[in-house]
């Protein structure tokens, strides 16, 4: 099992930025592909970005320029930097470690509220 703890959301003005963190716990997780999603009200998830042990990254066509995910395989964290934030970004973000071993090993944070708004 692993369990996946979200941070740093919160509300923001347009234009400006925040750092969410994905703690792991219960298993090593450098055969895991680490990524975030998000789901706005009414919407349904999506992926932001993706990335590999190795640190490749699958960033999502919207949010490419603006967001940086990173990894720290040591401390089993997850970083996602979103600058220039926008409104069409608010959404509940949500961390996914999903095994590349076994598929069914899928896992998901509880998420946290993104709110860009004037």
């Amino acid at each position: 099992q692993v369990q996946l703890v979200e941070s740093g959301g919160g509300l923001v003005q347009p234009g400006e930025s925040l750092r969410l963190s994905c703690a792991a716990s219960g298993r090593t997780l450098s055969n895991y592909v680490m990524g975030w999603y998000r789901q706005a009200p009414g919407g349904q998830r999506e992926l932001v970005v993706t990335i590999t042990s190795g640190g490749r990254t699958n960033y999502a066509d919207s949010v490419k320029g603006r967001f940086t995910i990173s990894r720290d395989n040591a401390e089993n964290t997850v970083y996602l930097q979103m600058n220039s934030l926008k409104p069409e970004d608010t959404a509940v973000y949500y961390c996914n470690a999903r095994s590349l071993i076994i598929a069914s090993m899928n896992y998901w944070g509880q998420g946290t509220q993104v709110t860009v708004s004037l």
